[in-house]
């Protein structure tokens, strides 16, 4: 048997395939806000309507997550990824060529959002899911760190080009690249997951079709909730921290450098929180991160020197990045193997709503205040909504089934 047929070798060939799928087509993600300025001026709009194809492309991969993983969960992981790897590239490549705004927004949107990134983060999670059972936390650790591991490698390269050729020959150039490099990787998942028979059930307490005691929509609810709150506290600082770095007297540069080294440490802690809930399972997991970023986050209120905010920058990407792959655990574990593509897609649904709300929320809060302050304390709000989430699912967890204390022994 060759290596690439073990067993053992080929999950984690298939592993680090994803990893790569993911982390090429993060690229589009990044290089619509690199885009911002330049677009913007050639297009000769205002930062406002030259912001639009990126919050196209934020809705799109929101709300393809979803459509890509019932299409993950009937025909495979495949199906979604081909189309990821034909379509972004597309979008890239008509972006380029665009003459007006909305032209370039419905390529960025509907191509790289919709159709592009949304076929590669929630399916690949869950298909990912399928190949791990002891190591099945870590495994989601490493592929979606993969999103992270984009935000360290693509702004600084695509800024250079961007620079030195212009943002549409940039544009062309990543385009022909994600093509050559996504689809080879899309082919290497060909290979369909098998479930096991007891897989193919929810595997959480409670009675059959009823999770933690749960009708199943409303554990899903309660999972959406959970997502929207941790993401909602998470954008204030991971998207407002080079202007709050500003507003405290520092250069642009350090805040810059600062998202730089919160996007690394997420990754650390991608791993790490899978790594743990292999151990402590999703839901504490979801508890600890949630609970670490609370009091990091509260740590900002009183931030107000360099080495301090570096500090703080670190322990956030220490603490957040952890929260967003448990809910994969924790679907996993809750509910059939079967639904997992579109649970999970619902799911980041909300978390990725819930960044765009949060970076809103907060630049909104400052407008009306003139400082952080507010924006900070409503980010703790959402972060309590998530702990309280999670430790109602917790409390279910640990919970005996209707009926079964009446049955132990006194």
């Amino acid at each position: 048997m060759s290596a690439a047929r073990s067993p053992h070798v080929y999950p984690v060939i298939r592993l680090f395939a994803s990893l790569l799928l993911m982390a090429v087509a993060g690229s589009a993600m990044y290089a619509a806000i690199l885009v911002l300025e330049p677009a913007a001026a050639e297009f000769d709009t205002g930062r406002g309507a030259g912001s639009m194809p990126y919050t196209l492309f934020m809705v799109g991969f929101a709300v393809g997550g979803v459509m890509m993983g019932r299409l993950s969960d009937r025909f495979g992981i495949v199906v979604p990824a081909l189309l990821a790897s034909l379509c972004l590239p597309a979008g890239l490549l008509f972006a380029a060529r665009a003459v007006e705004l909305w032209q370039f927004s419905v390529s960025l949107g509907v191509l790289c959002g919709l159709f592009g990134m949304a076929g590669t983060f929630a399916p690949v999670a869950s298909d990912i899911s399928h190949w791990f059972t002891a190591r099945r936390g870590l495994a989601v650790g490493i592929v979606i760190s993969g999103t992270y591991v984009a935000g360290m490698v693509w702004p600084p390269v695509l800024q250079h080009f961007i620079d030195t050729y212009g943002w549409r020959a940039t544009f062309h150039g990543l385009g022909n690249l994600t093509l050559v490099t996504m689809l080879p990787l899309s082919f290497v998942l060909w290979r369909p997951a098998e479930f096991e028979p007891h897989d193919n059930r929810s595997s959480g307490p409670g009675t059959r079709g009823r999770p933690l005691g749960f009708h199943s929509r409303s554990l899903q609810g309660l999972l959406c909730l959970a997502g929207a709150g941790c993401c909602v506290a998470m954008a204030m600082p991971q998207v407002h921290i080079v202007p709050l770095v500003i507003d405290l007297g520092f250069e642009a540069e350090d805040g810059a450098r600062m998202l730089a080294v919160m996007l690394g440490c997420g990754v650390v802690s991608r791993l790490v929180s899978g790594w743990i809930s292999d151990r402590i399972g999703g839901l504490k997991a979801l508890l600890v991160g949630s609970a670490l970023q609370g009091l990091v986050i509260f740590g900002f209120l009183f931030a107000d020197g360099l080495a301090t905010l570096y500090m703080l920058a670190i322990a956030f990407g220490l603490s957040q990045g952890g929260i967003v792959p448990s809910y994969t655990i924790i679907i996993r574990h809750l509910f059939p193997a079967g639904e997992a593509g579109w649970r999970i897609g619902t799911t980041m649904l909300f978390t990725v709503g819930g960044m765009a709300l949060g970076a809103w929320m907060a630049g909104a809060l400052y407008d009306l205040t003139g400082n952080y302050t507010a924006s900070i304390l409503a980010a703790l709000g959402f972060n309590v909504l998530n702990l309280g989430v999670a430790v109602t699912l917790i409390a279910r967890d640990r919970a005996p089934p209707a009926g079964e204390a009446m049955l132990r022994p006194a």
